[in-house]
């Protein structure tokens, strides 16, 4: 968020990792900020067990995301819930280590790094960031077929409206 604070908080400081999985679970409100957050009709569970490993001031996140959303069908906009079960993976990265060069090809392993300044970093917004990215844009609830076909839609690779006719001279 723009002002410094996150919807889901839990600050972890260096000198406390210990080899000991951490339980995240938001309060009801912090669920329903996430919710707000990603435009959800709701969050009714999260929960996130992980493991951290430092390397010095760098730390490795390992653990698994659990969540139930209610989230909208990308096709009739009706609501349906959703069952969310995911890896989470990432390192934490002292901002110091941040690359200065205007273009820095990333590579793959790159994509899950975390920076983060002074002697702590923000596990909650990290698996906040990781329920975020769990989030199917293009989800499809049970009667994603039935409004499909009530707005004229065949199916996916059936062309319709102006430009089917197009398409079926193409055929001849």
């Amino acid at each position: 968020m723009s002002d410094g604070q996150c919807e889901f908080s839990h600050i972890v400081k260096l000198h406390q990792i210990t080899d000991r999985p951490l339980i995240l679970e938001p309060s009801k409100a912090e669920m329903a900020a996430l919710a707000v957050r990603f435009g959800l009709g709701a969050v009714h569970r999260l929960k996130a067990e992980v493991t951290l490993a430092a390397d010095g001031t760098m730390v490795t996140a390992n653990g698994r995301l659990l969540a139930d959303v209610l989230q909208n069908c990308a096709v009739s906009g009706e609501e349906f819930p959703v069952h969310i079960d995911e890896t989470l993976a990432f390192r934490f990265v002292p901002e110091t280590n941040m690359p200065t060069q205007e273009d820095v090809e990333l590579q793959a392993e790159d994509c899950d790094e975390i920076f983060y300044g002074g002697e702590s970093f923000d596990l909650g917004e990290a698996v906040a960031q990781g329920l975020g990215l769990a989030i199917d844009p293009f989800a499809r609830g049970p009667n994603a077929e039935t409004a499909r076909q009530q707005a004229g839609i065949l199916d996916e690779d059936t062309p319709s409206g102006p430009f089917a006719a197009l398409a079926a001279l193409k055929k001849d």
